[in-house]
């Protein structure tokens, strides 16, 4: 969430860089609310000044002397109930007016910063690897739904009994070489890297999602878990319905991220670095074409994440840090790929700054995302109240960012597509062998 110190004093400019990012920020409307709550607010210290003063008043006719029958203070009392009745309904409105004023809030996104790409185009950073083609091939290149389904190890139509379309299922070496890419992730992430192996909840509340900015706007993308359950309350002899509203999460971003949410965390602990293997799930609302076959955009698939929690002096350092660790991934794998840094209309909701890493597929010819590490500022932070005692020892707004280190199922795309040999089998890329146990090649 935006400080909204900073939204009034900057209004109009704040407006053009949203609109860069195709967001229309209605300032007459801010500014009405901002007004209003100024008005209630300056309208309740009157009075509050006034109850003070007339109790005082009351006080000193008390001590000296006069009763609760006395005609001044029995005037006093009348003004006094006025004045609490209208501080009551004081506090109403002012509760009214925040809780527009927080909705409008939460749906603003981040404000990018001054190195983003502002004319809707994206840069290429930088490059790493050869590409393949058909001619590098030698032989008809084949996507990986068919390399996987004629090897007989990719199983979409028995996903789709089960669960519906966008699910997939694997089997036998495909499985486990899944399993094998997700292993050697984390390995190198926590043996090389430094971050700490997580393991976290699959469900979040709806507290979680909105410190992560997932939440309300996007509630569409997400899958909610109902529960129903009967309880006896203290004292009652009925049970009642109470209900449990969960949703499923879209990435370990969530519960990584959350775990500094209301907290004030030590200087000596940032920064924090945090990764977890995790199922994703998406509804992927509005998502169609091509995507939708295969294993590029699912409803469930797997995800190495990284979460880095700092010091706001530090969050582009650290930025760059973070792409440098999802790129060794790709490197070990010897994946072509490319570093592309987003425009302000391409960034994620949460997000000040975000580089791109898309790696080659053969079969589409083209770069395709793999991974997406972004510093957020304290957007997330403002949002979740994430906070550390600076070197002063006063409480100050942490800066998080998160990034894919990567994608397990499309990693598994790309080594399918790039590692495909002529007779439909595969070769197991030289980093991941020991976690297959020595094979070297899949095959029918």
């Amino acid at each position: 969430m935006l400080d909204i110190h900073l939204l009034r004093a900057n209004l109009g400019n704040a407006a053009k860089e949203l609109d860069l990012r195709g967001f229309y920020l209605d300032m007459s409307y801010f500014q009405k609310l901002v007004e209003e709550r100024g008005s209630v607010r300056t309208n309740t210290q009157k009075l509050e000044e006034n109850r003070n003063n007339i109790s005082g008043r009351i006080g000193r006719l008390r001590v000296a002397g006069h009763g609760i029958d006395d005609g001044e203070i029995g005037n006093f009392l009348n003004q006094m109930k006025s004045i609490l009745a209208q501080l009551s309904q004081a506090k109403v409105d002012l509760d009214k007016i925040e809780c527009e004023l927080q909705q409008f809030m939460e749906v603003i996104p981040n404000l990018p910063h001054s190195t983003v790409p502002k004319e809707g185009k994206n840069e290429d950073v930088r490059y790493w690897g050869t590409k393949k083609t058909s001619d590098s091939f030698g032989f008809s290149i084949k996507d990986h739904v068919s390399i996987g389904e004629n090897l007989g190890l990719l199983d979409f139509e028995t996903a789709t009994k089960l669960s519906g379309a966008r699910f997939s299922m694997m089997k036998g070496g495909l499985a486990r070489l899944h399993r094998a890419l997700a292993q050697f992730m984390l390995d190198t992430h926590t043996i090389e890297h430094g971050y700490t192996e997580t393991y976290v909840p699959y469900l979040a509340n709806s507290e979680s999602l909105r410190g992560t900015g997932q939440l309300p706007k996007f509630e569409e993308d997400l899958f909610k878990i109902y529960r129903k359950k009967y309880e006896k309350e203290e004292g009652e002899t009925d049970q009642k319905l109470q209900e449990e509203n969960w949703y499923l999460i879209p990435t370990s971003e969530v519960p990584l991220t959350n775990s500094v949410r209301n907290e004030i965390v030590p200087l000596e602990s940032i920064p924090i670095k945090l990764t977890a293997l995790t199922p994703c799930f998406r509804s992927e609302a509005g998502s169609y074409g091509k995507d939708t076959r295969g294993l590029i955009r699912q409803h469930q698939f797997d995800k190495v994440e990284l979460v880095q929690i700092v010091h706001p002096q530090k969050s582009y350092e650290a930025l760059e840090q973070l792409v440098g660790h999802a790129e060794m991934i790709l490197q070990k794998l010897e994946l072509p790929y490319r570093v592309v840094l987003l425009c302000s209309n391409d960034m994620g909701f949460s997000a000040a700054k975000t580089y791109d890493i898309e790696v080659w597929l053969p079969a589409q010819n083209t770069y395709r995302e793999i991974s997406s590490c972004s510093n957020c500022e304290a957007f997330q932070a403002r949002r979740m109240k994430a906070r550390f005692r600076n070197e002063s020892g006063k409480p100050e707004l942490l800066h998080t960012l998160n990034g894919s280190g990567l994608a397990v199922g499309r990693c598994l795309v790309a080594v399918l597509e790039n590692y495909q040999n002529a007779d439909g089998s595969i070769s197991i890329p030289k980093v991941l062998q020991p976690y297959m146990g020595g094979i070297d090649r899949l095959v029918a």
